[in-house]
């Protein structure tokens, strides 16, 4: 007999099975605020949800609590205010610890059933999470609600059933008969019990509170085992929502709501300390590629899933939609002011210049091109404040100023400082795009995180496939990018591809961007750069979360 709830989901479980089988596109979780489909109530019910955290003390009941802290600054400008319980880690370590036994004993269909609930009911949040996310992170409305809630859920979801797929492979027990001739055969029955390896810590980021969460919280608690969330010090809020949301639904169904725990601490010594306990079995980061690095050094009693920095980049060889090719790169470099870990920074274009339907375009002409079409797209002010949103560190805002200054390259197109008429408060920088030689590696050949891209002048096609290659081996990559009308160039490239171990995309001139990342259809990732040592989502990413420990006996 299965869990109510898995029962309950049992749909939205097959749907996503048969979605990450078939890589089609599929969501349970509408990503349009529409009334329709959300009630003509929910985007009032949620601003009011979100407005009510604002200044208050935000309650958990959690183990440990020696205090309240979290000081959000908002890139919007907006007031937060919201304290949080600062909790003892080594409380949060033990009181995890103690609640995975109730935890395993609902077995897998029962974390699984509960899991898809509590993914449902941060669902019906969709309008409070996404004002959580955009009031700490800076992002536009429309991809703070879709990203931050939607497309998270998704992420989350496609991770439970990765990990109910693997834990299904368990069978509960078996009988093993062995034949021994004329005597009477061995008989055994044997028992299997999944068992989670410990406590998870999920780190957040800064830029996606829970886009880049849910993968790591849901993979780890999926698979039989309590977890610690250390949300970024700017973006706890989305963090606390979701945690909360968690504790009531453990709760309600016999579980020890302390499975599941938020962690605040403005000390990086904290963090340390706390992705290198004895109890803690996993750990997954999003971040700089130092502190990433440091994880994966120090954290030798746990599995550390791993996201950090790396150089996307696109060839640009050949086209015959030029003006489509150029807008959809400005819509890639504008989003979010090229605030996400997938967005291009080197664009490779050969020095002789590229083939396309409008005629031959030189080197100089593409940069001045590009530039063009983004101010173009930037031109109308709620267009681009919509899509830009707000800077959310001060060290990003820094350097887009150093790129505007020329020290890193040839200014082709100077970011410029915009109001955003709403939130006054808003620091809002459109892209700076920047001409280099290929030999300038010191410029571009490193991650610039922000509204800044190098257009890189290369030998030739050949050259330029070869420098993506080399900057994805050396320096990672989460995307790369190629526009050719040539079959033996996108061959060249999808080969360069496949040997750093990166996602390609080819010619993308729609709706479409390289930046985005679709849930149950794109590995986000490979797992095989040095931008990130897992992809979301593949069943690397959850198998060794558990381990399958046996007992047996004569029959």
């Amino acid at each position: 007999m299965t869990h109510p709830l898995f029962e309950k989901h049992r749909a939205t479980l097959e749907g996503a099975l048969q979605a990450i089988a078939t890589r089609g596109y599929w969501s349970p979780y509408s990503e349009m605020p529409s009334p329709k489909v959300y009630g003509e109530t929910a985007a009032a019910d949620g601003k009011a949800a979100f407005e009510a955290h604002l200044g208050k003390n935000f309650e958990l009941n959690q183990p440990g609590q020696s205090g309240w802290g979290g000081r959000e600054a908002s890139p919007y400008g907006v007031a937060l205010d919201v304290r949080y319980p600062v909790c003892d880690p080594d409380a949060l370590v033990a009181a995890g610890q103690a609640a995975m036994k109730g935890w395993q004993a609902v077995g897998a269909a029962g974390r699984t059933g509960i899991c898809l609930d509590i993914l449902d009911r941060l669902y019906c949040q969709s309008f409070e999470m996404g004002h959580a996310v955009m009031m700490t992170t800076g992002q536009g409305w429309m991809m703070a609600f879709q990203a931050g809630a939607a497309h998270a859920l998704d992420r989350g979801l496609e991770a439970v059933a990765y990990a109910w797929r693997e834990q299904s492979f368990v069978p509960a027990h078996s009988t093993w008969e062995k034949p021994q001739g004329k005597n009477p055969a061995l008989v055994m029955k044997k028992h299997y019990e999944i068992v989670g390896r410990g406590v998870g810590l999920v780190i957040g980021c800064g830029t996606f509170p829970t886009w880049n969460t849910y993968p790591g919280l849901f993979a780890a608690l999926a698979t039989g085992n309590a977890v610690i969330v250390k949300p970024h010090s700017n973006a706890i809020l989305p963090a606390a929502i979701t945690v909360r949301t968690i504790r009531a639904v453990l709760a309600e169904n016999g579980i020890d709501p302390d499975l599941v725990t938020l962690c605040v601490a403005e000390q990086r010594s904290v963090t340390q300390a706390l992705a290198t306990h004895p109890g803690v079995k996993s750990v997954d980061f999003t971040g700089s590629n130092a502190f990433g690095q440091w994880l994966l050094e120090h954290c030798k009693q746990a599995q550390v899933y791993a996201e950090l920095a790396g150089v996307n980049n696109i060839v640009v060889e050949s086209t015959n939609a030029y003006k489509a090719m150029l807008g959809n790169l400005a819509f890639t470099l504008s989003l979010y002011s090229g605030q996400m870990c997938t967005t291009t920074q080197a664009l490779i274009v050969p020095a002789g210049g590229i083939d396309t339907d409008e005629g031959h375009k030189s080197f100089d002409e593409v940069c001045a091109d590009l530039a063009a079409a983004v101010q173009k797209f930037l031109s109308k002010p709620e267009v681009a404040c919509a899509v830009l949103g707000a800077i959310q560190s001060s060290a990003t805002a820094e350097r887009v100023d150093l790129a505007n200054s020329g020290a890193l390259g040839r200014v082709v197109l100077a970011s410029q400082k915009l109001a955003n008429p709403e939130f006054p408060g808003a620091d809002v920088r459109t892209p700076v795009l920047l001409a280099v030689d290929a030999a300038d590696e010191a410029a571009y050949m490193e991650e610039r995180f922000g509204p800044i891209s190098f257009l890189v002048r290369a030998a030739d096609a050949q050259a330029a496939i070869a420098l993506s290659e080399r900057i994805v081996r050396t320096h990672g990559a989460l995307t790369v990018g190629l526009y050719s009308t040539k079959s033996d160039v996108i061959d060249a490239m999808t080969e360069a591809s496949w040997r750093g171990q990166v996602a390609l995309s080819i010619n993308l001139t729609g709706g479409v961007f390289v930046n985005q990342s679709a849930a149950f259809s794109d590995y986000h990732g490979t797992g095989g750069n040095p931008a990130a040592n897992a992809s979301y989502c593949d069943s690397a990413f959850v198998a060794n979360r558990f381990r399958v420990v046996q007992r047996r006996y004569h029959v």
